[in-house]
């Protein structure tokens, strides 16, 4: 988000201003570079300064709302505008208020998605090269997001190493919109159990509400609160 910020004013501001020819086509030169894409990796800047420059311009033609979320004429949604004339105010709002999940979280769309034509990649063994796996929505949005948690790995701290005053030990996911794998949760429960020789409990988010996965050394356990949205001041 913060790459995507500084290359979307960078561009506004050195295109727009009183520059002679010359100073524009050597920022060009060098502005290419920072936004040069692979065929294998995901440049930052080049998705921030896209999606910045989509969010504009959806504000700025009125593509947001009911309304529009509703429509699934691909053209009408295409040509959608009603000079709302409010882009510069949202991607000031977005600057302030989120961050690189949220932010992509929030506002790639299927649109977006088939415009930067985005793709699922992964390893072929058999061909020893990355290949397109997937160019469905969801897959493309949940690997992005992934990439960006903590490089696909949660985020685990130990928060109580005498939960109850019993011994057992209390963990916390810091839930940044990706879901923990409920397999693997259960093996690592199982592991640390073995490990501490007392339950374990691991606290994260599922189906958007807190939730407590405990392992007492014979049974899973699971104890669902309340969803996130009524759960105010939680810390998750």
């Amino acid at each position: 988000m913060n790459e995507g910020w500084a290359s979307y004013w960078h561009s506004t501001i050195m295109t727009r201003q009183g520059l002679t020819a010359a100073d524009v086509v050597n920022y060009c030169d060098h502005h290419s570079g920072t936004l040069a894409s692979s065929p294998t990796q995901l440049n930052p800047y080049k998705l921030g300064i896209e999606l910045f420059r989509d969010i504009e311009d959806r504000w700025n033609r009125g593509a947001f709302g009911k309304e529009f979320d509703e429509c699934d004429d691909y053209r009408t949604r295409r040509d959608w505008n009603t000079d709302a004339g409010r882009g510069r105010e949202k991607i000031f709002e977005v600057r302030r208020i989120h961050n690189d999940l949220t932010f992509i979280d929030e506002f790639l769309t299927l649109d977006f998605v088939r415009e930067q034509k985005l793709f699922k990649f992964g390893y072929n063994e058999s061909t020893e090269y990355y290949e397109i796996e997937s160019r469905e929505f969801p897959k493309v949005k949940r690997q992005l997001l992934a990439s960006l948690t903590n490089m696909g790995r949660p985020q685990i701290a130990v928060r109580d190493g005498n939960y109850k005053n019993r011994g057992e030990l209390y963990l916390e996911h810091t839930y940044a919109g990706v879901e923990l794998q409920l397999d693997y949760a259960k093996d690592t429960l199982l592991n640390l159990q073995k490990l501490w020789n007392r339950p374990v409990h691991l606290e994260t988010v599922l189906e958007d509400s807190r939730t407590v996965l405990s392992f007492d050394g014979t049974d899973h356990h699971f104890e669902k609160g309340e969803p996130l949205e009524l759960a105010e001041g939680a810390h998750i």
